[in-house]
């Protein structure tokens, strides 16, 4: 089993700055696929980006250019780097792991962006 814990959520103006942290534990999840998805407020959960045990990354366009995933494998640990963030932003924001499918969520966090 792997644990997925979401931090770094909160409250910004629009074009400011969030870094989101998942931390796992349980079992390692370097070999894992990692990812950030989100739902807003009335939306079907939605992909934001992914990276690979070799880092390679994925994201929705929406949001390429502005943010940035990243993982560190030593301390079981995953990034999103969120910059020019905007009110379309808003969103629970949450990371998962899996072997080729998404096997493992967290509870999410709350960001939100003020316009």
């Amino acid at each position: 089993q792997v644990q997925l814990v979401e931090s770094g959520g909160g409250l910004v103006q629009a074009g400011g700055s969030l870094r989101l942290s998942c931390a796992a534990s349980g079992r390692p999840v370097s070999r894992r696929i990692m990812g950030w998805f989100r739902r807003a407020p009335g939306k079907e959960r939605e992909f934001v980006a992914s990276i690979t045990s070799g880092s390679s990354t994925d994201y929705v366009d929406s949001v390429k250019g502005r943010f940035t995933i990243s993982r560190d494998n030593v301390n079981n640990m995953m990034y999103l780097q969120m910059n020019s963030l905007k009110p379309e932003d808003t969103a629970v924001y949450y990371c998962a792991a899996g072997f080729g499918t998404y096997q493992y969520w967290g509870q999410g966090t709350q960001v939100t962006v003020s316009s």
